[in-house]
C-alpha cells in the first residue's frame, strides 16, 4: 500500500502574508531572538509589513511555501506548514535587510546582531557570487516531517542550476539540517550562529 506525501512546495503569494507572521513567531522560540523580536502587536504588524514590502518590492527574493493538502486554514486554504525565503541579490543590490526597527524592538541589539551575520556572510563569501538563505520556519506541528529540507533543496537545486554557491545562517540546533545538503560551518569558534556555506563546484 502506498500513501501520497500531502506537503506540497508552492511558490508563496501576496495572500500568504498574514499567515506567515504567526508561523514564524510558532517556529522561533529561542529566547535570545524573543529579545530582538519580542512577540507583541506592534512588532507583528511590523514584520507582516516588512514581509510584504519584499514580496511587491523585491523579485529576486524568493518566497516559498510547503502547504499541507489534507488540512485548512481558517480561510479554507491549504495549510501552510512551512516557509523560505531565499534571496538571490548581492547586498549591495538588496539593500537593507529590515525597514527601520519598531519602537518595542531594541535597535541597538538588533543593529549588532544583523550586522554581525552580514560581517560573517562576507568573511566566509567574499565577492562571489552566492544565494542567500534568508529565512526558513516550520511550525512545530511539522517538524520533523521534511520540510526544511525541501526548501533547502529547491534553493540548492536552482544555485547548481545556475552555478553559484549558497549562505546561510544557522543556528547550532539547525546546522545539521544545511550540512546534509552540502553546508559547511565556517564559524570561528564559540560563535552562537553557524556560518554555512555550500560552494558550487563544477560537475
Amino acid at each position: 500500500m502506498t500513501t501520497t506525501n500531502p506537503l506540497e512546495l508552492e511558490p508563496l503569494t501576496l495572500e500568504d502574508n498574514i499567515a506567515l507572521t504567526s508561523l514564524w513567531f510558532a517556529a522561533f522560540t529561542d529566547p535570545a531572538l524573543a529579545k530582538v523580536f519580542p512577540n507583541t502587536p506592534g512588532v507583528r504588524q511590523w514584520l507582516e509589513n516588512a514581509n510584504q514590502h519584499d514580496l511587491i518590492n523585491k523579485p529576486f527574493q524568493k518566497y516559498i511555501k510547503i502547504v499541507d493538502t489534507e488540512k485548512s486554514d481558517n480561510q479554507g486554504r491549504p495549510r501552510i506548514a512551512a516557509y523560505a525565503k531565499w534571496d538571490l541579490s548581492t547586498p549591495e543590490e538588496r539593500g537593507r535587510r529590515y525597514p527601520p526597527w519598531h519602537e518595542e524592538m531594541p535597535g541597538e541589539m538588533c543593529e549588532e546582531f544583523f550586522q554581525k551575520e552580514e560581517e560573517n556572510r562576507r568573511r566566509v563569501m567574499g565577492d562571489r557570487k552566492h544565494f542567500y538563505l534568508d529565512t526558513v520556519a516550520t511550525h512545530p506541528d511539522y517538524q520533523r516531517r521534511g520540510c526544511g529540507g525541501m526548501l533547502v533543496k529547491w534553493g540548492c537545486d536552482l544555485a547548481d542550476s545556475q552555478g553559484v554557491s549558497a549562505y546561510v545562517d544557522a543556528s547550532k540546533d539547525g546546522a545539521p539540517l544545511y550540512a546534509k545538503h552540502g553546508f559547511v560551518d565556517y564559524s570561528n569558534p564559540g560563535e552562537d550562529i553557524a556560518s554555512m556555506a555550500r560552494f558550487f563546484k563544477e560537475p
